[in-house]
């Protein structure tokens, strides 16, 4: 990136794989799909009733009249970025508060509200909405509950770009760094869709699997999904170590393009373009590249047109990099995913290990690179990247290195 380096020193999630980063990455590195049947919703007519459900929240200290004002997509939100925040070790101060921000992504907004609403008054014949209705339910929410519940008085806003929220919320906070708007933010996104009216209107689509989500696979029948949230803390390199601050990553560049075709037919040129600016704004050449946490929705489409997209960008490197679509064991949350992925991501660079696509069982000559099927593989990662393409065409991609050697 041009200008000031951006790093990240706090990571926090919640997803079906666990309620918090070290869990997920875990069941991630293991390889455990957390897909299945969703239970903790009333999902009344619904005919595909799986997803990746969070079964129960951990302990998380928000005062209860503080969640009375919320949905369950803020609450997911602020339990990531309390945890983030723990793990930064930042201290928030009176004199520094107001130089620390959030930015969320949100591919909906608050359905849980929205669905309450609708049947207490068209079909209990209530006659007035809860009066907490349109905070709890506009998609900035999230992002003005991180705000309140961790006393943060920086910029602060969401973003909203479907299944790209979380890597443009990710970029926005880098930019607002850069621009010395801020010395902290918080980035990342969430989502809660599994809800009946939600989940009516992907049935409606015909791209959800009946079983699992099983990318690049031939036998792919299409995206499940999944709720879940993840915030990552962001800083300069300086202000982190001022502090002396841990630093897990490095957050080297970031690319974003738009199709301009087709409000849900992806297209090969664009996250095309999405990849090469990314590794352009990072000074990073193709075959520098190690791992690439795919879009990987599990669709026919989307897995063979990002297929071909990375054999475009990265020429016979692409052979040998290792690819996966974690989504394949938490599901596609949404605005959560590209921030959930991103998990994946920097423990990739931690670890050295790349995680697995998990239920692969059979291989699509239109999917014919490393999908790193089933099984986690050992191998050195210095450079990943994390694509997100979403409906409407709008594409954001990610890249993270090692923590810089300082």
């Amino acid at each position: 990136m041009a200008g000031k380096r951006i790093v990240i020193t706090g990571l926090g999630g919640i997803c079906s794989l666990g309620t918090d980063a070290p869990a997920i990455w875990q069941a991630m590195r293991a390889g455990r799909a957390a897909i299945g049947p969703v239970e903790n919703e009333d999902l009344h007519e619904v005919k595909i009733r799986i997803g990746g459900e969070i079964k129960a929240l951990p302990d998380h200290g928000i005062d209860r009249k503080r969640i009375a004002t919320m949905d369950r997509f803020s609450l997911l939100a602020a339990i990531a970025a309390g945890e983030a925040l723990k793990q930064s070790g930042l201290h928030i101060g009176e004199d520094d508060r107001h130089r620390i921000g959030a930015v969320v992504g949100v591919g909906i907004c608050g359905w849980h509200s929205i669905e309450e609403n609708y049947r207490a008054i068209l079909l209990e014949g209530k006659s007035r909405a809860s009066i907490f209705s349109v905070p709890r339910v506009m998609p900035g929410a999230a992002a003005g509950q991180v705000s309140m519940v961790h006393g943060l008085k920086g910029p602060v806003f969401g973003a909203t770009s479907a299944c790209s929220s979380s890597n443009h919320a990710i970029a926005a906070a880098a930019d607002q760094l850069l621009l010395g708007r801020a010395d902290v933010m918080l980035a990342g996104g969430a989502d809660a869709p599994l809800v009946y009216g939600v989940m009516k209107g992907w049935e409606a689509l015909r791209v959800l699997a009946t079983d699992t989500c099983r990318p690049f696979s031939a036998d792919r029948q299409g995206l499940v999904l999944g709720e879940g949230a993840g915030i990552v803390v962001l800083e300069t390199l300086e202000h982190a170590l001022a502090r002396g601050a841990h630093i897990l990553a490095e957050l080297a560049g970031t690319g974003m393009s738009a199709d301009a075709s087709d409000i849900v037919a992806p297209t090969v040129e664009g996250p095309v373009r999405a990849m090469q600016a990314c590794l352009a704004e990072a000074g990073i050449a193709p075959e520098d590249v190690d791992y690439i946490n795919a879009h990987g929705t599990g669709t026919k489409a989307n897995d063979r047109i990002e297929t071909e997209a990375i054999k475009r960008v990265f020429g016979g490197h692409a052979r040998r990099l290792s690819i996966s679509s974690t989504k394949s064991m938490h599901g596609h949350c949404l605005g959560a995913s590209g921030a959930i992925e991103l998990i994946a991501c920097i423990n990739a660079l931690r670890e050295n290990v790349v995680p697995p696509t998990a239920g692969f069982r059979e291989a699509d000559p239109d999917c014919d690179l490393d999908v790193t099927p089933n099984e986690a593989r050992a191998r050195s990662v210095n450079v990943a990247i994390s694509n997100s393409f979403a409906f409407g065409g709008t594409n954001a991609v990610l890249a993270v290195t090692s923590p810089p050697n300082t």
